[in-house]
């Protein structure tokens, strides 16, 4: 489905000053000693694509732990991303758990200024869609990686927003143990997880299965999923090589937009009762790593099939839609470690490279690229400093004889990326950090297939990012605050009022974030994030006005009681400042998106290896909605008060 054809200053600095004056409750004693604290596993990190040690966290990202989400009950890494990591995200069209995550205010193309990889896989693709992290068990997971800001030398195109990388556990403990998770809820909500591994000396192998299922708030948006995801690795010292398989089964029903009168009226109703599609996807990965000395090599090489198919109905008939695609991944890299003098050098030298196909009805679309990046990482006593560049060309070409308005094209972008980033710690524990660099995006597939003149593929997207932070205290006491700017050149959108996609006039985003975790007592965490947003024209007729479906603040905050005993609960609220409608680039538009809060909480108790759990989204019963793409109308409302209990059995 062409996502296209349904969407019809100063002051943001000012937060920094403001983080620096209260970094002093996070490194100062006069407030005495910190509540005591569990003791945590090392988390290692990636922040150069390679393992590394827990101190050489990426400058300025966050890091979701496994045992933060479970003693979250998160029962998925969308949710987790969004509860835990602070992250903005609209609710899917299709009912299903993957929302689309916005970092730094993209709007409705947030889902394309994001890349999302899985043991350095992209899930990311050259389509308009939302990447299925759905797919990942949970149980999996060992982290999750959030690095705000422009990170196109790494991870190539589409990373102006961010990058999300999902890790998975390294190896299975030794013997046998897993876990079985039922839930059941208001909706028709009802879920089967399991997840079963086992280690044996350096060897071992997992599996993981879900079913889902659920009738969802409004009418035809009822949703099936069935996943599969199993795994085989060998592990050493010396390093490891793994191969895993994915299957997802996808089946929903589209119930449509609504007016502002219709969702008024009764925000569950279908204006599309008819409709319906499916989404099956199929992977493969084989990944390796090997320690050769002051050199680490790895790789990644993996193989997706996907088929999507969608029936619409309206009053001039049905259409049918099928989409078959495919797409290879290959990416070899090389690591060099030294130490001269007191100095650490970090070399990290790599290649990726892509081919994916489309075949649909009689269009037939491929996109090949190839990319070579290399980043130098040194570490001076408090002082680390990073520089980076990356080349990537790409080859995209189009068919459809009876396509509408574009029947062909042929391009060969060649575009660069570039990175300079450092980091100096003034106290133990106080950083700053500053990042500066350029980022790109080329239009995909979808987006080439309308434009406003026939046969003419979009300009690549770029744009100049900049970003400067502060961290202060410790685990137990923690705050970052960041400003950032990117000033984008022929962004790439959709123009509902000519019907096609574009490249805009230059646009910008400028704002500031921050980030904050406090151990009250020995039991009690809270945590809190706000982000703050101006994204504007800055040139054309529309210089000045904003963006559309941007919220100019939003806030998370979240408190944990964890007492160390048999129960655990949690309580979070979420505010949404209000937004411009989809269509609304002039700002003429005589109504805004409103604002919104919404509550959830959770309570949980464990006896023995069982753990029963009750959970409560939108306990205030809100209407609202992140998705309009006219102006009063094109409304995708959000779900309601939701209730689910879960059991879950430990072995």
């Amino acid at each position: 489905m062409n996502r296209s054809l349904s969407r019809n200053g100063e002051a943001a600095w000012k937060p920094l000053a403001l983080a620096s004056a209260l970094s002093a409750l996070f490194v100062s004693p006069v407030f005495g000693q910190a509540a005591p604290e569990k003791s945590l596993a090392p988390v290692v990190v990636t922040a150069t694509r390679f393992a590394s040690d827990p101190s050489q966290t990426p400058i300025g990202a966050s890091v979701i732990t496994a045992e933060e989400i479970r003693e979250a009950g998160v029962n998925n890494v969308n949710e987790a991303i969004r509860k835990l990591g602070g992250v903005y995200g609209r609710q899917s069209f299709n009912g299903t758990q993957d929302f689309s995550i916005d970092l730094r205010g993209f709007g409705t193309n947030s889902g394309q200024n994001l890349v999302v990889l899985v043991d350095g896989v992209r899930l990311s693709e050259n389509e308009l869609s939302t990447a299925l992290m759905s797919s990942i068990p949970v149980e999996l997971v060992e982290r999750i990686e959030i690095v705000r800001g422009g990170s196109s030398v790494l991870y190539g195109e589409g990373a102006t927003g961010g990058v999300v990388q999902i890790i998975t556990k390294r190896a299975a403990a030794q013997g046998t143990h897993g876990t079985v998770v039922g839930e059941v809820g208001s909706f028709g909500h009802r879920e089967l997880r399991g997840s079963v591994a086992r280690g044996v000396g350096g060897f071992s192998l997992d599996a993981n299965i879900s079913d889902q299922q659920a009738d969802n708030f409004r009418d035809n948006n009822a949703v099936k999923q069935k996943n599969f995801s199993g795994g085989a690795q060998w592990a050493s010292n010396e390093g490891r090589i793994a191969a895993r398989i994915d299957i997802a089964r996808q089946d929903s029903r589209l119930p449509g937009s609504l007016t502002l009168a219709q969702f008024e009226a009764n925000p569950r109703q279908a204006s599309t009762p008819n409709d319906f599609g499916s989404s099956d996807t199929d992977r493969v990965t084989l990944l390796g790593e090997r320690h050769l000395g002051a050199f680490d090599v790895a790789a990644e090489l993996s193989h997706r099939e996907k088929t999507v198919s969608a029936v619409y109905v309206s009053s001039f008939g049905t259409t049918n839609y099928r989409a078959d695609s495919r797409i290879t991944q290959f990416s070899p890299r090389l690591r060099h470690r030294s130490e001269i003098g007191g100095m650490n050098n970090e070399l990290v030298a790599g290649l990726d490279f892509a081919d994916w196909e489309r075949n649909s009805g009689t269009s037939h679309a491929t996109q090949k690229s190839q990319a070579i990046y290399a980043r130098d990482e040194i570490q001076i006593g408090k002082a680390r400093i990073a520089a980076g560049a990356r080349h990537e060309k790409f080859d995209k070409d189009f068919n459809d004889p009876f396509g509408y308005g574009t029947t062909a094209y042929s391009t060969k972008p060649s575009l660069n990326a570039w990175e300079l980033q450092g980091k100096y710690a003034f106290l133990p524990q106080l950083d700053v950090f500053a990042k500066a660099g350029r980022s790109y995006r080329v239009a995909n597939a979808d987006e080439n297939g309308f434009t406003p003149v026939p046969n003419q593929p979009l300009e690549p997207q770029t744009s100049h990012d900049i970003e400067a932070g502060i961290t202060a205290g410790d685990a137990a006491r923690k705050m970052t605050a960041r400003v950032f700017r990117h000033r984008l050149k022929n962004e790439i959108f959709f123009n509902p009022v000519l019907f096609s996609n574009v490249n805009l006039d230059p646009t910008q985003r400028q704002g500031a974030e921050l980030e904050a975790n406090l151990r009250l007592l020995a039991e009690y965490t809270l945590s809190a994030t706000f982000q703050h947003v101006s994204a504007k024209f800055t040139d054309g007729p529309n210089d000045g006005k904003e963006m559309v479906l941007v919220p100019r603040n939003t806030a998370t905050l979240r408190l944990n009681w964890l007492p160390g005993s048999a129960q655990n609960a949690s309580v979070g609220v979420q505010w949404a400042d209000s937004q411009r409608y989809g269509n609304d680039f002039s700002n003429t538009c005589s109504g805004r998106i409103p604002s919104f809060t919404t509550l959830d909480a959770r309570y949980a108790r464990r006896i023995g290896a069982w753990e029963f759990a009750v959970l409560g989204t939108n306990l205030t019963d809100r209407d609202y909605f992140t998705n309009a793409f006219g102006c009063r109308s094109g409304i995708y409302p959000n779900s309601g008060r939701q209730l689910k209990v879960s059991a879950r059995l430990d072995f």
